[in-house]
């Protein structure tokens, strides 16, 4: 049996565009919400496809892609629990900038452009979150085209692995990716990655255990993101 309604109120509340609206607003969101499951490597939408809404994660976790003309996979981000995707469409009115696929099996909201749109007109907050949400994007987007065109692949990794590590400067970074989900991350390809590892592990930056990293010399991995070039 499907569970209230009320309970994905409660869980729109938990979404950072949605955080603070109130309770009246959250449950008009709902309204206009399509629930949808996707299973694990099933194509959410295509580049250029019409952008008739976007998705909030509850489940799962989606892949942002492009592809090359010879097929090859670039990631441009992973979405996880609590996260949007595809709200380009809500403003543009145009296709998908890329393609969205679920990396692991996923529960999704969907909410139709129209309708949303409707919602925002009534309410200039949901506007105000959005635009909050788009700002931040812009700046992952712009540092990720910086890393790509002007860091060797040293200083692509050592700057995901900081990244990682977040704010509270984890000692032991989870790596939830194979390599070649990483790889593709940062632009490269898993034998190159795993080469770099290696070096960085020998030269007493990192040390890896399986798909835990633990960062031996913070320093050291500073410096090569900062100055983004080869291993010394």
């Amino acid at each position: 049996m499907d569970k209230p309604a009320i309970d994905r109120t409660d869980r729109l509340s938990l979404i950072p565009l949605f955080a603070g609206l109130p309770r009246p607003h959250l449950e008009a969101l709902t309204g206009i919400a399509v629930p949808r499951t996707v299973p694990a490597g099933r194509r959410i939408f295509s580049e250029g496809e019409e952008g008739r809404g976007f998705y909030a994660i509850l489940t799962g976790r989606v892949k942002i892609f492009k592809l090359s003309p010879e097929g090859k996979e670039q990631i441009l981000h992973l979405f996880s629990p609590g996260e949007i995707f595809g709200e380009v469409a809500v403003f543009t009115g145009q296709g998908y900038p890329a393609h969205a696929a679920a990396e692991r099996a996923c529960s999704l909201l969907f909410f139709p452009r129209e309708a949303f749109v409707g919602l925002i007109r009534g309410d200039a907050s949901l506007a105000l979150g959005m635009l909050a949400v788009l700002s931040v994007r812009l700046r992952r987007f712009t540092r990720m085209v910086e890393d790509l065109s002007l860091k060797e692949v040293p200083g692509r990794l050592a700057a995901h692995l900081l990244y990682r590590s977040g704010a509270e400067k984890k000692e032991v970074v989870e790596l939830d990716l194979s390599k070649t989900q990483l790889a593709a991350l940062l632009g490269t390809i898993p034998e190159t990655l795993s080469r770099i590892l290696t070096r960085m592990g020998r030269r007493g930056l990192i040390r890896t255990q399986g798909s835990r990293i633990a960062i031996l010399d913070r320093a050291g991995l500073e410096t090569i993101a900062s100055e983004g070039g080869k291993l010394p």
